[in-house]
């Protein structure tokens, strides 16, 4: 009884919530993310659009960074990174404007999806998954040299098992020997 109760329990806090939702299916399992929309707009905008135009069916998981493979950085960070992969289909897509964790209150902790970008207003489709907390990659972090931290726009709610099974994964210079590829990802 106490188990149905607790199922109950947690279908209606997972349906209370008005935020869009995605799953994303792996070659290693499914991932399932919430995205924070009214914290991030532009950012969850951008990344459901990518979705409903089914820009990443087939992309990968293709970088795990990871507390022994950065050696040249002073700032040490974990995450998996994913996307389209290649330079000629991510710059083929306009870059949006960064939103910094400072305006939308969504930090960079544990299970926290969020744009990788070179400089700030650079990112379009690639993204990356905290593993543990991350303040470096807020605002005002030290990992980029210009302060502004990464666009932070959701969290993983179930699977996060399956990021940390890719980020033990083997790898050459932080890039997965073998991608682990992203089947699809759509809205739940």
């Amino acid at each position: 009884m106490k188990n149905i109760l607790l199922a109950l329990f947690v279908l209606l806090i997972m349906g209370c919530s008005s935020n869009p939702r995605v799953e994303i299916k792996t070659s290693e399992g499914l991932i399932m993310v919430e995205l924070f929309e009214k914290n991030a707009p532009i950012t969850v905008s951008n990344f459901l659009q990518l979705v409903d135009e089914k820009q990443y069916d087939g992309s990968v998981f293709y970088r795990v960074v990871t507390l022994t493979n950065q050696e040249h950085n002073s700032v040490k960070i974990e995450v998996i990174q994913g996307g389209l992969f290649h330079d000629d289909l991510v710059e083929a897509l306009k870059p949006i404007s960064h939103e910094t964790t400072d305006k939308t209150n969504v930090r960079h902790i544990d299970g926290t999806i969020s744009m990788a970008r070179l400089e700030p207003g650079t990112a379009s489709s690639e993204f990356f998954i905290c593993i543990g907390e991350q303040p470096e990659l807020d605002y005002g972090g030290k990992r980029n040299p210009d302060g502004q931290g990464f666009a932070a726009f959701g969290r993983v709610v179930k699977g996060m098992d399956v990021v940390k099974r890719i980020h033990t994964l083997e790898n050459t210079n932080q890039l997965l020997d073998a991608k682990v590829k992203i089947e699809s990802i759509s809205r739940i």
